[in-house]
This record gives C-alpha cells, structure tokens and sequence, in this order.
C-alpha cells in the first residue's frame, strides 16, 4: 500500500513540474524574512480537474481558488486573506474575467484548507450554488 500511496506522490508532483514547466500559473506564495509562510493556489479553471458538477466547460476566463495553506504560527494573521487580495489581483492581471472559489462554512468537518464563505463575501464574491454538500461556490466578475 505504500509504494502505490508513494506513486501516487510522486506522480502528481511530475504532473506538478510538467504544469509549472508549460508555463501555467500554480499559485501564490506569501513570506515572512525571507521564509514561506503561506501558499494560496490560484490557477486557470480550465487547468485544474472539475471542481463542481454544474460547472460549465464553454465558460471561459475563468480562474479558481482552491487551496490555502497557512503555516501554524501565522494563522489568525490575515495571511489568507491578504493571499486571496494577491490571488484576485494576479488573476484579473493576468486576463481572467472571473474568479471562482469553493469555501465552506466555519462549522464545516471538512473542507476548511479552500477558505471560508465570510473571507469571499467580505471581497465582493458572491455564492452562485453549491459544488457538493459542503462546498459553495463564490465568484467575484471583473465588473463587479
């Protein structure tokens, strides 16, 4: 079981390099002296697999958040937050017309590493739906 869990690993992270390589965005990092302190990732939607069963694959311009990660000493700093301002800005920046997120609510058992719906809202995102039980799916248009 664990060759097939290392394989695994080590699969995604050659799909990992072979994306960075192709020039696709991965994401954001934010640092304190110097160092890594947080990951926020911010890609092309087309690039990631699908993330929502009612999601439209005609769409286009669209660039999805879905992952943060803080590390523990730095949580409750507004990292995750000034990550997502980064994530917004670059993707607008970069032509995107629309961003896409899936956070969940404080008192969600799961989920909790793609952000929460007030992080969203406080931005101007607003929720279109649902992608699973837990997840909602905020979006903030260029326009807005």
């Amino acid at each position: 079981m664990r060759d097939r869990q290392s394989a695994k690993n080590a699969d995604r992270k050659r799909e990992m390099l072979s994306t960075i390589r192709a020039g696709t965005p991965v994401g954001l990092l934010a640092s304190a002296d110097g160092s890594p302190v947080g990951w926020c990732s911010i890609a092309p939607r087309d690039s990631l697999r699908k993330l929502s069963p009612r999601q439209d694959d005609d769409e286009r311009d669209v660039w999805s958040v879905v992952c943060f990660f803080v590390r523990r000493r730095y949580r409750r700093a507004g990292i995750a937050s000034a990550l997502l301002d980064a994530a917004v800005e670059h993707a607008f920046a970069e032509g995107a017309q629309i961003v896409e997120a899936y956070p969940v609510d404080p008192d969600s058992p799961s989920y909790r590493f793609m952000g929460f719906c007030s992080m969203y809202s406080a931005r101007g995102f607003r929720e279109v739906g649902m992608a699973g039980s837990r997840r909602h799916v905020m979006r903030l248009s260029r326009a807005d």
